[in-house]
């Protein structure tokens, strides 16, 4: 199943708080998960990432330099459950 993520909190550094909308939530360390490579590496500066807003159309978080993370991958390391 597929969850959209409703609320996104920028935490510090490049941790997140996440909810979705199936009630569940929790944070997560995009630097843990991420290589800061490509479309990812302006990510890197802390300040950057703390611009990432909720697409709803697309049901995930993204900035404005057209990076994104797919919400499944994000519900999976949220709810500890493989995608």
């Amino acid at each position: 199943m597929i969850y959209d993520i409703v609320e996104v909190k920028f935490i510090t550094n490049h941790t997140l708080f996440l909810r979705f909308e199936n009630g569940v939530s929790g944070t997560v360390d995009i630097s843990e998960i991420i290589p800061f490579k490509g479309i990812f590496s302006k990510l890197k500066e802390v300040d950057y990432f703390s611009t990432v807003y909720l697409n709803s159309d697309i049901g995930t978080i993204v900035w404005d330099n057209g990076a994104d993370i797919s919400p499944v991958f994000l519900y999976s390391i949220v709810s500890k459950k493989v995608a």
